[in-house]
């Protein structure tokens, strides 16, 4: 399941809302971003 978040109001909105519309069902924000995991980070030997 993918999760976005407002950038507005920094709440996390599920995928199966943005189906019917494309804002924030809090605060009504129409800019939202996917949410990444942290990358890891590989040392070179």
């Amino acid at each position: 399941m993918k999760s976005y978040k407002c950038f507005s109001c920094g709440n996390s909105v599920k995928s199966e809302y943005l189906r019917k519309k494309i804002r924030c069902p809090y605060c009504g924000g129409k800019i939202l971003y996917k949410t990444r995991s942290v990358p890891t980070k590989v040392k070179a030997i």
